[in-house]
């Protein structure tokens, strides 16, 4: 049997990974992998998350299954941080989840079941998993303009007109904040267009959500999604505490299914928590477990709402700094999207021949379509970028 196997095509990012290990050069700077790291380049362990260890270890008195959607009070807790009181919450049947990963896995499949004919439309650019998702469970994607290689922003007027040929069931998968790959986010009068489109054709939102706190605030980050979740008849919302938490390799995720109509909440919860069954049984808590703790801890919650913030603040100062050092550089103001941009990453819109030369030549590591992380870069490193960008001619 094992003969009938293909060699599977290599992660591009695993690749790259790889490839800066292997680099014996000091300079090198690596700005591929999408993970959070501080200014001394290590991806932190959270306070309030060590505190909630700390107490889980000293408390828990077992290891036993917490059910197929696990415990309910994470649903609760999470449903809360992403949705607020946009939405009844009996109207909102949930599903812990391996990871934001693990979430989108599952609302594909619960799509599939739902609506074998439905399309899925993707932005062009998104982030690749999706792409290799929905490609391995065979069902039609159609792309989406999104990003506007020129000005480095959102191309709303080829977004919408795209979205404008789509048919009724057919599903958008969206970019609740801090857009991966590009960074480039739509403003809330968009947000409102793209719903008003939505309900207009029929089309049902399924919106992406893993950056949450590190755009323009907690609060802020969640309104886009808040504001879909409660004017449109249904939607999916995949979310992530990988990044917002630190707490990358806990795999937790929650993937969670809004109707107007509260009818419908016991069958999407059943879906939910056979779609779990199916594919891990009961999903892992230890993550889900301190999320919900810190949520539910007033000291706990202020202590992480505090290192978000700094953390955000910080990838907020990184952006201007390389803005403002390639502006001197230069003399232009080209750059400037950089500031703007949001969350982790930045797509710097050049061809990946000159992604090829900033890694050959300066040593700097980015994904081939020019995606780079900001949160690689510290005040020492991002003068080295800016040269390195200035001399390669981008």
């Amino acid at each position: 049997m094992f003969e009938n196997l293909k060699e599977q095509p290599a992660d591009k990012i695993l690749m790259l990974m790889k490839m800066f290990a292997d680099d014996p050069r000091e300079r090198k700077i690596d700005l591929g992998v999408g993970v959070y790291r501080n200014a001394q380049g290590v991806t932190p362990v959270m306070r309030a998350v060590k505190s909630a260890e700390r107490t889980l270890w000293e408390e828990q008195t077992t290891k036993s299954y917490t059910g197929l959607i696990g415990d309910p009070a994470f649903g609760d807790a999470m449903i809360g941080l992403v949705l607020g009181n946009a939405v009844p919450r009996e109207t909102v049947a949930a599903a812990a989840t391996p990871g934001g990963t693990g979430a989108v896995r599952q609302a594909l499949e619960l799509i599939r079941m739902a609506n074998p004919q439905a399309r899925i439309w993707v932005s062009d650019p998104t982030w690749p998993n999706h792409l290799s998702i929905l490609n391995y469970l065979k069902m039609e994607t159609v792309p989406y303009r999104y990003f506007d290689a020129e000005t480095r922003g959102v191309d709303f007027t080829g977004m919408m007109e795209d979205l404008g040929r789509a048919a009724p069931g057919d599903v958008v998968l969206l970019h609740g904040c801090c857009h991966n790959p590009t960074g480039a986010n739509l403003n809330m009068v968009e947000w409102q267009a793209v719903i008003d489109l939505l309900n207009q054709r029929g089309l049902m939102p399924m919106i992406d959500i893993a950056y949450q706190g590190f755009g323009d605030g907690l609060e802020e980050d969640a309104a886009a999604t808040r504001l879909v979740a409660s004017s449109v008849p249904e939607c999916l919302i995949a979310a992530s505490c990988s990044k917002n938490f630190g707490i990358y390799r806990e795999r937790t995720g929650i993937l969670m299914a809004v109707a107007q109509d509260a009818a419908r909440q016991p069958v999407n919860q059943g879906t939910l928590a056979f779609l779990n069954r199916q594919n891990y049984s009961f999903p892992p808590d230890h993550g889900a477990r301190l999320v919900t703790m810190i949520l539910n801890d007033d000291a706990l919650r202020a202590e992480w709402t505090a290192e978000l913030e700094e953390m955000r603040t910080g990838m907020l100062a990184i952006r201007q700094q390389l803005a403002d050092e390639l502006q001197r550089l230069t003399g232009s103001d080209r750059f400037a999207f950089l500031a703007q941009h949001r969350g982790m990453f930045s797509r710097l819109g050049t061809t990946p021949e000159m992604v090829d030369k900033l890694r050959t030549d300066y040593g700097i590591y980015m994904v081939g379509d020019s995606r780079m992380n900001i949160a690689g870069l510290n005040a020492q490193t991002v003068p080295i970028l800016a040269r390195a960008i200035v001399d390669a001619g981008i």
